[in-house]
C-alpha cells in the first residue's frame, strides 16, 4: 500500500496520475512534479516487492529528481519491480481532493498510469472522493492519494 500528500499552491502545474489538469489554478508542491497519485502507486509497488520506499530510490535530496515527472518515476519503479521477478497484477488508487475534479478524467489517468507501468488499463483503477470541508483536503489545501498494488510472483520453474 502507498500513501502520499502534497500541498497545493497557485502557479504550480497540476499533474496527477500522469495527467495534466491545465485548467486547475493550483498544483501540488514537491521536489519532483508532486504527482501524489504516481507517488502513492510507486510506494505501493515498492512495498509489495519489499524494495523500500520512494525516498530510498528517488530521494528529494538528490537534484537528479528535481522536477521529475511522476510517470517517469513510475516507469523506473515498474522496471525495478520486474527486475525482481514480479509482475503487476493490478493497481487500485484513491485520490482525495477538492480540486481538480478527478472523476471526469479518471479513465485518462488509468491509461496514463497503465502506460507508465506497461500494463493494460483494465489492471488500473482510479477513484476519487472529496474532503467535504473536513481536514486539509476538504479545505482545498492539499491532495492526498492512496494506492494498493497486487504483485504476482513467478511460479516455481516458470513465469507467473
Amino acid at each position: 500500500m502507498g500513501w502520499d500528500r502534497h500541498l497545493l499552491a497557485e502557479g504550480r502545474a497540476c499533474r496527477l496520475g500522469g495527467v495534466l489538469f491545465a485548467d486547475c489554478p493550483v498544483g501540488p508542491v514537491g521536489h519532483s512534479d508532486g504527482d501524489a497519485v504516481a507517488h502513492a502507486v510507486i510506494d505501493a509497488l515498492l512495498g509489495a516487492a519489499a524494495l523500500g520506499d520512494i525516498g530510498r530510490h528517488f530521494p528529494d535530496t538528490d537534484p537528479a529528481w528535481a522536477d521529475a515527472a511522476g510517470a517517469d518515476l513510475l516507469a523506473r519503479t515498474a522496471a525495478l519491480v520486474a527486475a525482481g521477478g514480479w509482475r503487476i497484477g493490478n493497481i487500485d488508487a484513491m485520490v482525495v481532493t477538492e480540486r481538480p475534479r478527478i472523476a471526469p478524467r479518471a479513465d485518462e489517468m488509468r491509461a496514463a498510469l497503465a502506460g507508465a507501468l506497461g500494463v493494460p488499463s483494465s489492471s488500473v483503477s482510479v477513484k476519487a472522493t472529496r474532503g467535504e470541508g473536513v481536514g486539509p483536503e476538504g479545505r482545498g489545501e492539499c491532495v492526498t492519494a492512496l494506492a494498493v498494488a497486487l504483485l504476482l510472483a513467478p511460479a516455481p520453474g516458470g513465469d507467473a
